[in-house]
């Protein structure tokens, strides 16, 4: 499953979407809204995607993933909008035979997202400046 939302993200709705009988383990990655960045105090965080192709590159990633780890169900689900401190803006759920597969299936998958999907995020600082995340481009944490 991918999504793209405007609204919160349901994550014990998304667990329960990948659990299943075949798996012995589920792994629920949520990124949240935290308040220091680099020693800067983020007020909160505005996304924005261009929807069609950021859907079709989490899809490809998750083809991606199934081709690597014997993943029995996964999802990804980012929220676009403006979002405050502790707010959820992504979760990635992945259930496989094995913890040690889900641990490497949702890791690769949250950073590959990271680095090719088409989703911006803006910074909004506790000084009045704002500053545009883009995809790819890592800062050290």
């Amino acid at each position: 499953m991918i999504q793209l939302t405007n609204d919160p993200i349901d994550f014990a709705a998304l667990t329960e979407q990948v659990r299943s009988n075949a798996a012995g383990a589920v792994v629920l990655f949520l990124g949240t809204v935290r308040e220091f960045t680099h020693g800067r105090q983020t007020l909160r965080l505005d996304y924005e995607a261009y929807s069609q192709m950021a859907e079709s590159k989490m899809a490809e990633l998750l083809e991606q993933a199934r081709a690597r780890w014997p993943i029995v169900k996964a999802a990804i689900v980012h929220r676009l909008g403006t979002m405050e401190l502790g707010d959820i803006s992504v979760a990635v759920a992945v259930s496989t035979p094995h913890r040690d597969q889900a641990f490497e299936a949702g890791r690769w998958l949250i950073d590959t997202l990271k680095e090719v999907v088409p989703i911006w995020k803006q910074e909004n600082w506790d000084d009045g400046t704002k500053e545009w995340i883009h995809p790819g481009l890592k800062k050290s944490p």
